[in-house]
């Protein structure tokens, strides 16, 4: 009964920490992209999220939050901010809303039908006087519904670090 115990904890930690398997890849596929792997004080790079419906359905749904890693908030010299969001589809570019700590899903546009892809860039702006050598990371939880009822849950899923860099 003691082990039944310590699985069942164990498991509900893995679950939480997200640690525990998630929904196939099949389903839906969440990358990241910079446009830079460095920066210094003063300089901004793009953070780019493009989530792909691998599935035979519609994406109707999508919640996503962005947190910046442990190790980020452990650096309290680093300041930092997103300042621009745009969405790209297969018709162009558009203007977002919502960044930081906000839900990121509305970003994405409505539908998203199978085998098509949205992809949200977001400005991070490295502040003037921010610290320097020093990396910053973000991770990201999503969900998603598809229109035959189903969904899948992914996370955490980190993003590429940008390295702030003194002259």
């Amino acid at each position: 009964m003691r082990r039944l115990g310590l699985a069942t904890v164990l498991g509900f930690l893995l679950a939480v920490f997200g640690l525990a398997p998630s929904a196939s890849a099949a389903d839906a596929d969440l990358t990241f992209a910079t446009d830079s792997a460095t920066t210094t004080p003063g300089g901004t790079v793009k953070l780019s999220m493009t989530l792909t419906n691998n599935k035979t359905y519609d994406i109707l749904f999508v919640y996503q939050t962005i947190d910046p890693t442990w190790l980020t908030t452990q650096r309290p010299d680093l300041k930092y901010s997103f300042t621009d969001c745009s969405l790209t589809t297969d018709t162009g570019s558009t203007p977002c809303s919502g960044t930081g700590h906000a839900n990121l899903g509305p970003n994405y546009g409505a539908t998203i039908p199978p085998g098509q892809s949205r992809t949200v860039t977001l400005t991070l702006q490295v502040a003037a006087d921010s610290g320097c050598n020093g990396n910053i990371g973000f991770y990201t939880y999503y969900y998603a519904e598809f229109s035959d009822a189903t969904n899948i849950s992914g996370g955490p899923v980190y993003t590429p670090e940008t390295r702030v860099l003194c002259a």
